[in-house]
Formats: structure tokens, sequence, C-alpha cells
């Protein structure tokens, strides 16, 4: 074997020897072949192409109702209304200091609340991109009423019921845009179902521009069972169909629960057979049905009108 001097490691490697001193072409391809046959009966073969790397997938944020942060208020009219309707803040974040938020800053100073100045983005960040002009606060979560709180209230405001009774609302803006209307027009609670349907999270403390903290919210197993209660209680029970009466038609000024189905599927069967009447909408364009928010509000103020008659 020939020996031949490696200069950069500074050592020396033997070569394989030929006739000639060196190895033919087609000599260092049979080696090379032996060897990667030895390799791979040895099960150390390892492929020669280059590794590839995914790409790391980015972290994205999981806005679903489900994962809302239910403690935090966002924007200045959910603040302001929490301040004065005494819900427990903690702290609350702002990145100006400016028109209604200046109010907002003397309610916290009043009440003995920190109050911490950041930039923009990290309000960005906390919100998850939400609009939050300026401003978001940090609370204990909200604490569901029982049944018997409604009727508290209507005792206290010398008034019959007035109930809105939501089976299976799933989205967020119609729960708070409900309870906007319910507290506008003079309701005494929201009751509903414990499953298949929105809780109060941030997202409906915003859309209902703080109504949230004066409407009594229940959660019940059951609607029908419920509404069964209700009417116990000479509680007249409504629900609200595409094939009912005009509601202009039914009397409304006594004790009543107004029901409104879901988005997509509305009342469901068995709640509708527990209600005392059905009533319709009429419905003069093309379109063939109204958002639940918009048609609960027609209801309610339909109540309204018939009360204060």
């Amino acid at each position: 074997m020939a020996k031949v001097k490696n200069r950069r490691d500074n050592h020396e490697i033997k070569r394989p020897k030929s006739s000639s001193g060196y190895t033919s072409r087609e000599e260092r391809e049979r080696q090379a072949e032996k060897r990667r046959e030895r390799t791979i009966k040895d099960g150390s073969f390892k492929s020669s192409k280059p590794k590839t790397y995914d790409r790391p997938k980015e972290k994205t944020r999981d806005f679903s109702p489900e994962h809302e942060n239910r403690n935090l208020l966002i924007g200045r009219n959910p603040v302001t209304e929490a301040l004065k309707a005494g819900r427990e803040v903690e702290k609350i974040m702002v990145s100006q200091r400016e028109g209604s938020i200046i109010k907002i800053l003397g309610l916290a100073k009043d009440k003995g609340i920190p109050v911490m100045y950041v930039e923009r983005t990290a309000l960005d960040r906390i919100s998850g991109g939400k609009a939050h002009q300026g401003i978001i606060a940090f609370v204990s979560e909200y604490r569901y009423s029982n049944i018997e709180d409604i009727f508290a209230l209507a005792k206290k405001r010398e008034e019959e019921p007035f109930i809105i009774v939501l089976d299976g609302i799933e989205d967020p803006h119609n729960l708070g845009a409900i309870l906007r209307s319910a507290e506008c027009s003079g309701a005494h609670g929201v009751i509903i179902p414990k499953r298949n349907a929105v809780g109060l999270t941030e997202v409906v403390a915003k859309t209902s521009a703080g109504a949230i903290e004066y409407v009594p919210v229940v959660k019940v197993t059951n609607i029908a069972a419920t509404l069964e209660e209700l009417k116990e209680r000479n509680v007249w029970t409504v629900c609200l169909d595409m094939d009912g009466r005009n509601y202009t038609e039914i009397s409304m000024d006594k004790g009543i629960a107004l029901v409104v189905g879901s988005e997509g599927f509305g009342v469901s069967r068995l709640v509708k057979e527990k209600c005392d009447f059905v009533a319709s909408l009429p419905l003069k364009g093309k379109i063939t049905s109204l958002n639940a928010s918009n048609a609960g509000a027609v209801m309610m103020y339909e109540v309204r009108r018939q009360r204060d008659l």
C-alpha cells in the first residue's frame, strides 16, 4: 500500500495500490458499490438526498366563542358600563388619554382601580385584533342569575314579567344585540340554554354596548321545561315562527315570555309545542327571513308599545 501525505490534516492515509500505482475509475466504482452494499446490509444506510425541512406552521389564535377570554372587556362603552354597574375590575389598560377615555379614567380613579398606559400594539395583541378603541379592562367572569332574580326585578319595577327566551342562539353578535334591545325595551331578563348556545363572552359584552351589565341572564338545562315553569307562574309564552299569526294580533300586555329561535333552524319543535301562541312578522320583500336579533327587537318593542298604551 502506498502512503499519501494529507497536508490539511497532517496525517497519513493508505490507498489501495494498482499495478500502475493508482486505482482505475472502474475499480473505484466497484469499491464504492461494495461499500454501499455492506452499509445497506448493516442497516446503517443513509440517503444521499439533501434533507428537507417543513416550514413551521404559523401560530394562530382561535377566535371561536369557546376560546374567547371571558375576563376581558374591550372598547369604551363596555368598560364604562361595567364601572357604572359596580362590576369587579382588576385593572385597565389604555393607549391614549382623550375623549371618553378621560371620563373612564375618572371613574377608575374614584373606585381605586389601577390604570396602565401601554402602546397601542400591546392592546392589539391582547384583544386579538379586535377593535378596542384604545382601552381594555380585566374583569371577573360574568355571574349568571336565576329565574327568581327576573321575577324580583319585575316586582321591584311593579310590572308584569317581561322575559326573553332564546332557543339556541349561537352567534355572540346576535346575543349581544338581543341583550341591548332587551335592556332598552325594559325586559326583566334573558334565558338561554346551557348547551348548544353561546354564553356571555367578550364579543357579547361589546356588541351589547354595556347592556350585559344590567340585564339578568339565566342559564337553564331545558328550555321546554322552563317554559312550563313560566306558564305555572302566569306568564304567557309566545314564539316567533313563519307560520304564526300576525304579531300585532296577539295581546302581550300581561306577563309575557318571547321565544326567539336559532339563526339557522328557528324554534325547535318541542319548544314550539310548549308555547301558547305562535307569532310571525309580515315579510313584503324578496328576502324570506329576518335576522334573529332583528326579529326579536321588533317583538320586544311591540310588547313595549302595548304596555304603554
